[in-house]
């Protein structure tokens, strides 16, 4: 994850319905002093706040998942990001560029040229073949046919599904019809890629492989990505950060471990109750110093996590070596290690 400056800053963002909604929120910028009380108030007006004060940055090739239970706001979250759905009051600044302000031809060119967006429903167009779904992005930039369908064919390889150009939706099975919608929103080669809830639709074997399938992408093309779920496990595979919702505000920030080792509320707390710990903890975690290290011994990236670590230490009694990218020897893990580390936290009471 890069160090520089964020491409996606979101400033007090709100998106609120009802009577007199716009004149809700005193400031243009979303800004207020005592937001709690402010949404106390809306409530009290029958208004309800689907986003209330939400701030937060996404940095150059992070997955930033926003999760939370149906109705918390999530997808409001990301349809106001992308004006699909237009915010109460707020700022988006896209690259430095507020999307808030520019105007609707400028948001269209936006949407062409630096946003994919992936959703639940994979909305191909059904008379069209893969190839022209994938190009059809292309089109709309007036792309010649020629170039747009060079670039969809490279999309469709790079998804797996080399040899199905002339496939129509109807003849994929669900999992194909999403790589598809995948394909085509990659097409545009997007600065930020919206995707709200996009396996959810699948069967379970398959919305694995699907999850699978991002990283794999994900590991080649480091896009910048907000990733809307419901599930933590979801999450858990596929996030650099989480933030947790619920009714329009953000509850924690965090790694997937800090917010399952170190849950801010007892909302948080009970939202990630039954995620295995042997899933977030990492081997920095419960590494020992660096002692004698055989040249064949096993060795994995320091936020490997634990249950990764499980085949290799069964196979051997030698310790797991732990190196940073740099290639230098940081720890070492065992069994021990890994039960005295598991221990600790059930001591904490965060097991």
């Amino acid at each position: 994850m890069s160090e520089t400056q964020p491409l996606l800053k979101c400033r007090h963002l709100w998106k609120v319905y009802g009577p007199d909604a716009e004149k809700s929120v005193p400031a243009a910028n979303g800004q207020v002093d005592d937001t709690e009380a402010l949404i106390a108030q809306m409530r009290d007006d029958d208004q309800i706040v689907a986003v209330g004060d939400v701030s937060f940055d996404v940095q150059r090739g992070e997955t930033f998942v926003i999760m939370g239970l149906s109705g918390s706001g999530k997808s409001t979250v990301i349809r106001c990001l992308s004006r699909l759905t237009e915010p109460t009051a707020g700022e988006v600044l896209l690259d430095g560029e507020d999307l808030l302000t520019v105007t609707p031809s400028q948001l269209i060119d936006i949407r062409r040229h630096k946003m994919g967006m992936v959703f639940q429903n994979f909305g191909l167009l059904p008379h069209m073949t893969v190839l022209e779904n994938v190009a059809f992005p292309l089109t709309l930039q007036k792309q010649p046919l020629q170039a747009a369908h060079e670039r969809a064919l490279q999309m469709v390889e790079l998804v797996g599904l080399k040899g199905r150009e002339e496939a129509f939706p109807r003849e994929l099975s669900g999992g194909q019809q999403q790589r598809v919608g995948i394909a085509r929103s990659l097409a545009v080669d997007p600065e930020l890629w919206f995707l709200d809830e996009p396996f959810s639709a699948l069967d379970p074997l398959i919305r694995r492989q699907m999850q699978d399938e991002f990283m794999r992408l994900q590991e080649q093309l480091h896009k910048t990505i907000v990733f809307i779920t419901h599930d933590f496990l979801e999450a858990l595979r596929v996030g650099d950060r989480v933030a947790i919702m619920k009714e329009g505000r953000f509850i924690q920030v965090g790694t997937p471990s800090e917010i399952v080792l170190k849950p801010a509320s007892d909302y948080v707390r009970d939202f990630v109750q039954d995620v295995p710990r042997i899933r977030v903890v990492k081997a920095s975690d419960v590494m020992l110093p660096v002692g004698k290290v055989d040249d064949d011994c096993h060795h994995v990236l320091p936020d490997t996590p634990l249950e990764e670590l499980l085949v290799p230490l069964a196979a051997s009694a030698k310790p797991v070596a732990v190196r940073n990218e740099g290639g230098d020897v940081v720890g070492l893990v065992d069994s021990t290690s890994i039960v005295a580390g598991l221990a600790s936290l059930q001591d904490d009471g965060n097991g």
